[in-house]
């Protein structure tokens, strides 16, 4: 448990006396008929520990349900709206001011949730005070650097990167049927037509045969080498 949320107490966040907090937001939705539901949480939850635990910020639970519409037609999905979404973020951001945490990282492992982007580009209007991570950009490093065979429009997914970090964190959380599910749909101009349904019967899209714990391993370390820009900038004195 403690792998994938904090077991910190009161005290343990007194003497850690953070000035940003991570914010993990994953998912309830379908990846294939090997991976959990959950997989996005745990995607999320597995770097948003790692960040915090690197840089000493402040960990906190993960949302656990969020924007996954797309997946709507395969079962065990299950949904908010993205303005419900956006209300937790907001309402988190408010407590946490009022306890005198004025940044706030949010951790997303799922790709729907468009929301999110809007919500960081209004918080800082007036100041530097969130982050979306990782971003496209992050995530295409992390690729690189553990080797993968997908490119990230490929690997959409249920893939070579999700299998891999979930082999890393715990093997036991991928079922038999990877190594035989590869499905690449590329491109997809009307996946906010037609949902996932319109362009795998199996929900897959990736490379997930390609998904080794070592890349796993590889893509976390990646990803909090290139955390340090973010928090560089979120904490930078104003210009």
């Amino acid at each position: 448990m403690s792998d994938y949320i904090s077991t910190a107490t009161s005290a343990d966040a007194r003497t850690r006396d953070a000035a940003v907090a991570v914010l993990p937001v994953g998912s309830f939705e379908q990846h294939g008929d090997y991976l959990p539901l959950a997989t996005d949480t745990i995607v999320a939850c597995l770097i948003a520990r790692r960040i915090a635990e690197d840089y000493r910020l402040l960990l906190l639970p993960p949302v656990t349900i969020s924007c996954s519409h797309e997946h709507a037609s395969f079962p065990g999905t299950v949904s908010v709206s993205a303005s419900t979404l956006s209300a937790i973020i907001g309402d988190v951001r408010e407590s946490l001011h009022a306890r005198g945490i004025g940044t706030l990282v949010v951790v997303n492992g799922h790709g729907g949730n468009y929301v999110l982007s809007h919500v960081v580009l209004q918080a800082n209007v007036t100041r530097r005070c969130m982050t979306l991570f990782p971003v496209r950009e992050d995530w295409d490093r992390a690729r690189q650097d553990a080797g993968c065979a997908s490119s990230t429009s490929q690997d959409m997914h249920a893939g070579e990167l999700e299998t891999s970090l979930l082999l890393h964190a715990d093997p036991a959380l991928v079922r038999d049927g990877y190594a035989s599910s590869d499905h690449l749909a590329s491109p997809r101009p009307f996946l906010l037509v037609t949902g996932m349904a319109g362009y795998t019967p199996s929900g897959v899209i990736g490379l997930p045969s390609h998904g080794t714990a070592g890349k796993g391993k590889a893509i976390l370390d990646s990803l909090s080498r290139s955390f340090a820009a973010h928090l560089d900038l979120l904490t930078a004195p104003p210009s």
